[in-house]
């Protein structure tokens, strides 16, 4: 298993070439839009905002799902900092992620 028991594991792993492969794979699938402004009906792309890949389950709680596919989907950097909750006072593209998208459903 994948460790990602500590912020060091984990920036070691953002590090490695499995996560830049699967990571260029996800935002190939997701068109290189952030899903959640998708959802909204807005176009946020690579050249309009910087894009990131997003742990659905968290990265440090299912480390088992690190690399999966289904369990990744591509954000703008303004919607992974709402999904985080680091929020920022100029950002107000949602007032809170629902559940449903938290599970990724």
């Amino acid at each position: 298993m994948i460790d990602v028991s500590t912020p060091k594991a984990r920036h070691r792993f953002y590090g490695r070439s499995a996560w830049q492969t699967v990571r260029k794979q996800v935002l190939k699938r997701d068109n290189y839009e952030c899903v959640w402004c998708k959802k909204k009906g807005r176009v946020t792309t690579a050249k309009t905002a910087k894009l990131e890949v997003d742990h659905i389950k968290e990265l440090e709680y299912y480390p088992e799902l690190a690399l999966e596919p289904s369990n990744l989907r591509t954000l703008c950097h303004d919607c992974h900092n709402i999904r985080h909750d680091r929020h920022n006072d100029n950002c107000l593209l949602y007032t809170s992620p629902s559940p449903r998208d938290i599970s990724g459903s």
